[in-house]
């Protein structure tokens, strides 16, 4: 192949990230927009101490993976919680409130672990 028309190294290594992104969470591209940005968000917010996927374990012990979240409560009866402030939890939770549409789209993230 001519010097011309081959990739370069990063160029390489960007494609290979972007096809291990594509793929790294299978589901991603058959979830909702709104459970995909409730995703975003309880990776940002939620998985220093739970677990946020189907399989791994919660990385503080104590703290629910959230794909169990339904076995204990109605996911749709967490919307009052989410948008007041969660003030229960594991002692080391921080309080968070969210807004309505960061509330829709948690509970909407929550449903695709039942």
């Amino acid at each position: 192949m001519p010097a011309s028309r081959r990739c370069s190294p990063a160029w390489q290594a960007l494609a290979a990230a972007c096809l291990l992104a594509a793929f790294a969470h299978p589901a991603l591209a058959q979830m909702s927009p709104a459970a995909q940005r409730g995703l975003t968000y309880v990776r940002t917010y939620c998985a220093q101490c739970h677990s946020v996927d189907k399989a791994t374990e919660s990385p503080l012990r104590v703290a629910i993976p959230l794909r169990d979240v339904h076995r204990r409560y109605p996911v749709d009866s967490l919307a009052e919680s989410l948008g007041e402030g969660i003030r229960t939890g594991h002692p080391s939770m921080p309080e968070y409130q969210l807004d309505p549409g960061q509330v829709a789209d948690v509970i909407a993230y929550l449903k695709t672990l039942e």
